[in-house]
């Protein structure tokens, strides 16, 4: 399977494009602080899910969704934040990153049930 195919994966490209357009408007004095790791860590979920695919074995697979888990996470915050200093009157990303984290998590749990079939558990 290609990591093009999983909805995850399409799900989390598009909230990129989400996050760039939420950071245009944040204030110019942010480019390299709070708009730079927003749109580091939202693009960190879908690069690790590709490269988790790419990988040998499930065990691999589902270390780098973690990884993805971990930068949501970490986007979490960073919107709580970005809401805090007013640079965004809502968090409606929320939704979508919910949405995202929930499916990793469905597709972790299934990997891990392939996993354990692997190993004849």
């Amino acid at each position: 399977m290609l990591h093009t195919d999983l909805n995850v994966y399409k799900k989390a490209m598009d909230f990129v494009l989400s996050i760039y357009q939420l950071t245009a408007s944040f204030p110019n004095e942010e480019k390299y602080g709070i708009t730079s790791q927003l749109r580091r860590a939202a693009v960190s979920i879908p690069c690790n899910i590709a490269e988790g695919v790419s990988k040998n074995s499930t065990k691999d697979y589902i270390r780098f969704l973690y990884i993805s888990l971990g930068s949501i996470s970490e986007l979490e915050c960073l919107l709580e934040i970005a809401l805090r200093l007013s640079y965004t009157s809502n968090n409606t990303s929320d939704n979508e990153l919910n949405i995202i984290k929930k499916m990793l998590i469905k597709l972790i749990a299934s990997l891990k049930k392939r996993e354990n079939r692997e190993m004849g558990k």
